[in-house]
């Protein structure tokens, strides 16, 4: 029986059944390369097959202890890690260029080396120098971290294996350079082959490792999505560089909960934590003005307030702007279609400008309700009381939806003085001593109630 094979792309991973000179995929050249399966010999029925090892079975019932958990000092870094660092765990940390990764992970380093971790940072993007300049202004270079400059993975994973660190940092991935695959450091199948040899390096040796990974313009990170599938967690670093505000955010952990998110402040000694972003991200806020809509949302398991800013503004333009930062513009346009027609409120003709202050970014339809307020004090020109917070889903019918975690919403704007809040009518949860509740069922009832419009 012939044995099978594959032929895949080294620029952009994609599967083919024969060879060709073009990729159809992304178009390149002599790119596509034969792939022969893990098992080409003969089958286990043939005379002098190698067989495999049994392994053990157990039941669903079983009952383990937890992974212990090495906590780094860092408050914001073990949440998001879900209470710590696991031992022979992968992670990896994406986010914009000069976001502040390589600080944030200089600073962990620092943190576990002090705890009695050893650890190893291996920098494939800069020179020892430049790492220990960085750490000098860091006021870390006492920590007993211990440095490489390196991007010869065969070289990395050999001196891994005869030091045995209890943590390696490898910044970061795309610059790594495996010698048995034949493409240049960056591209899909070295991107792939790093990874793989890594995480198979952390389970093996029960060495902790967390890889650096550059984001593409679309912000996801760049390379192969099965890198993500490869390793345990995947945290992005977001923010933007106009704001001193950092969020580092789970988007997958298998030791611990996702969507969980941890806040830093950047300053000139690095990154600090904030305990209370909440009243970080209204710190700011000045008077009632037209357009500012207080939002109490939920991040993972933490409530979090923040502010949405909208303006509405006559355009003269034949097809008017739609400018959304910090939350989905999709989402802006049905809110948008929803008012129109269920409300008759038109933006037709008209600039519609939407922020979340701070540089906070924000997925759940929650916020619908918030938003919908938002653009209505800016077309009606009338703000909302100030001690007011907004939060509930917009359905296309016009009703308002409840959302999870009610009253953990409640407690944290009750924490932080405000008075009144605005929710749907739907949902089991219980009100908050001090905080006066209006419930309204659909879209249509808040608009006229809120702003007598509609």
């Amino acid at each position: 029986m012939a044995k099978s094979s594959s032929f895949s792309c080294t620029a952009c991973g994609a599967t083919f059944n024969k060879w060709s000179g073009r990729c159809d995929a992304c178009g390149e050249w002599n790119t596509i390369v034969e792939e022969r399966p893990l098992s080409s010999g003969p089958t286990s029925k043939s005379l002098g097959a190698k067989r495999g090892t049994s392994i053990t079975l157990s039941d669903l019932g079983a009952v383990e202890a937890p992974p212990p958990r090495t906590e780094s000092g860092l408050g914001e870094l073990d949440r998001v890690l879900g209470g710590g660092l696991v031992p022979a765990s992968a992670t990896l940390v994406g986010g914009d260029p000069g976001i502040g990764k390589s600080t944030l992970l200089l600073q962990a380093a620092a943190h576990f080396a002090r705890k009695g971790l050893k650890t190893i940072y291996v920098s494939g993007e800069e020179a020892s120098a430049q790492v220990r300049m960085r750490a000098a202004r860091l006021d870390l270079s006492d920590a007993p971290v211990q440095l490489a400059a390196e991007t010869n993975l065969r070289d990395i994973l050999t001196t891994l294996e005869a030091e045995r660190p209890g943590l390696a940092i490898i910044d970061s991935i795309q610059t790594m350079w495996a010698d048995n695959v034949d493409s240049a450091p960056g591209s899909v199948s070295q991107v792939r082959a790093a990874a793989h040899e890594l995480t198979s390096f952390a389970k093996r040796m029960g060495v902790s490792v967390i890889l650096v990974g550059h984001v593409t313009k679309e912000g996801q990170i760049a390379g192969p999505r099965v890198v993500e599938h490869m390793v345990d967690t995947v945290l992005y670093f977001e923010g933007e560089r106009g704001h001193q505000f950092r969020i580092l955010r789970a988007v997958k952990n298998r030791f611990g909960p996702a969507d969980e998110i941890g806040v830093f402040e950047m300053t000139g000694n690095g990154l600090s934590e904030v305990l209370n972003p909440s009243a970080l991200f209204l710190s700011e806020r000045g008077d009632p003005s037209p357009g500012s809509v207080v939002f109490a949302g939920i991040e993972g398991t933490r409530p979090v307030l923040v502010e949405f800013q909208a303006l509405v503004a006559p355009s003269s333009l034949s097809q008017p702007r739609r400018t959304v930062v910090g939350w989905d513009s999709g989402r802006l346009a049905m809110i948008l279609a929803v008012l129109e027609a269920r409300c008759g409120i038109p933006f037709a003709g008209l600039d519609v400008y939407l922020n979340v202050a701070g540089g906070m970014k924000i997925t759940e339809p929650a916020a619908d309700l918030a938003v919908a307020a938002a653009l209505l004090s800016a077309r009606e020109d009338a703000s909302l009381p100030a001690d007011t917070v907004v939060f509930g889903e917009i359905s296309l019918s016009g009703a308002l939806r409840a959302v999870s975690q009610a009253e953990n919403r409640l407690k944290e704007a009750q924490k932080l003085g405000f008075t009144s809040a605005i929710t749907p009518s739907g949902g089991k949860s219980a009100g908050v001593d001090g905080l006066r509740l209006t419930r309204m069922g659909d879209l249509t009832t808040f608009v006229g109630e809120v702003f007598g419009a509609g």
